[in-house]
């Protein structure tokens, strides 16, 4: 019985043809898509963005010092947790915006820790200008305003969140330096205001 189906899925008729190229086209879809969300996984890894040896060498130096990767609960925050958005079409678009960036390593524009160093703050200003159009919602994966306790804070903190808040001021406005040095060569993203920041040439 079986193997009388199979010969006619086989068989060259409209009806059964038809049923073959669906089959297998699902079963492309399936496996393209298994293939295509294992890559993206495995470039959020920590492994995966330290292995380029300008940011192994620099940032993830300084971010190895910080409460995000060593504290007392043992909750580890890891590249992708600061830079690349949870839900599927933000993390996709950064994913392509990040490209450009592999693209500046490839051609030299960032292939040296010196040359790192010179375009830091372009860099840190990319990053600054995307976490404030999108409300810092990178930090938002992991810290939600509902969920402080404003009890376990201290005073001055508990101040300048509501102080913030009441600005409408999102989380890199006021913690942009708690992962890595503060980039010298301008304004803080407290003092910038929106727009695009150039393309890493």
């Amino acid at each position: 019985m079986a193997s009388r189906c199979w010969q006619a899925l086989l068989r060259p008729s409209a009806r059964y043809s038809l049923f073959s190229l669906l089959a297998i086209g699902f079963v492309s879809g399936i496996v393209f898509w298994g293939g295509f969300n294992t890559a993206m996984e495995a470039t959020n890894t920590l492994e995966f963005c330290i292995s380029c040896h300008e940011m192994r060498d620099t940032v993830y130096r300084e971010y190895r010092k910080t409460i995000h990767y060593s504290n007392r609960t043992g909750v580890r925050a890891v590249c992708s947790d600061c830079h690349v958005p949870r839900d599927w079409v933000h993390k996709l678009a950064r994913k392509i915006q990040a490209s450009g960036e592999l693209y500046g390593k490839l051609v030299g524009v960032i292939d040296s820790r010196e040359k790192f160093e010179a375009r830091r703050y372009q860099l840190a200003t990319r990053v600054w200008t995307r976490m404030k159009e999108t409300d810092s919602l990178e930090c938002r994966n992991c810290h939600s305003a509902e969920a402080m306790s404003g009890e376990l804070q201290s005073e001055k903190a508990q101040r300048r969140h509501k102080k913030g808040l009441a600005e409408g001021k999102t989380c890199i406005d006021c913690h942009f330096a708690i992962a890595h040095k503060e980039p010298e060569g301008g304004p803080g993203p407290q003092d910038m205001k929106l727009g695009k920041t150039s393309e890493l040439r």
